[in-house]
């Protein structure tokens, strides 16, 4: 009796597979139930910011939000409060709005998580002087915490 490789090959390859890890689509990160959870808060947040859905994006966000711009200057810092007041109108001056993102990474500690995610960012503003094409593209950090059993983002739109 002669043994083929392949049919052996074939099942040693289906055993490797059925032991890995489980990964969310498009990175490198265990499909875990907490890293869903969070990895879905980003994605809601993308699509929400494509559509330019201010009440979608406040439902992704906790009451405590604040987010100091990365910088010890007060006058560019925002709460809840005031993302509420100037989001709308902030996104109302954008169009064409498209935001690729891919989740790098995703740290979860009890109740607080960090998605780090890199992000590419297409979109026309109106300006006086008309529409104006952007792009922007960096890494970026976005912290949740859990409330009443859900993520909300605590800072880094």
């Amino acid at each position: 009796m002669t043994l083929r490789p392949a049919p052996l090959l074939a099942a040693g390859l289906a055993l490797l597979a059925a032991c890995a890890p489980r990964l969310l689509p498009g990175t490198d990160i265990r499909d875990t139930p907490e890293n869903r959870a969070v990895y879905e808060v980003v994605r809601s947040y993308q699509q929400a910011l494509e559509r330019r859905d201010a009440p979608a994006i406040l439902a992704l966000v906790a009451p405590d939000y604040f987010d100091n711009a990365g910088t010890p200057d007060p006058s560019d810092d925002i709460d809840r409060a005031k993302l509420e007041q100037t989001l709308p109108a902030d996104l109302a001056k954008l169009e064409g709005v498209r935001l690729d993102v891919t989740v790098r990474n995703i740290q979860v500690q009890g109740d607080n998580a960090t998605a780090e995610v890199f992000y590419e960012e297409y979109y026309r503003v109106q300006t006086a002087a008309g529409p104006v094409p952007r792009r922007d593209s960096d890494v970026h950090q976005i912290h949740l915490k859990k409330i009443q059993g859900a993520w909300k983002i605590t800072s880094g739109l």
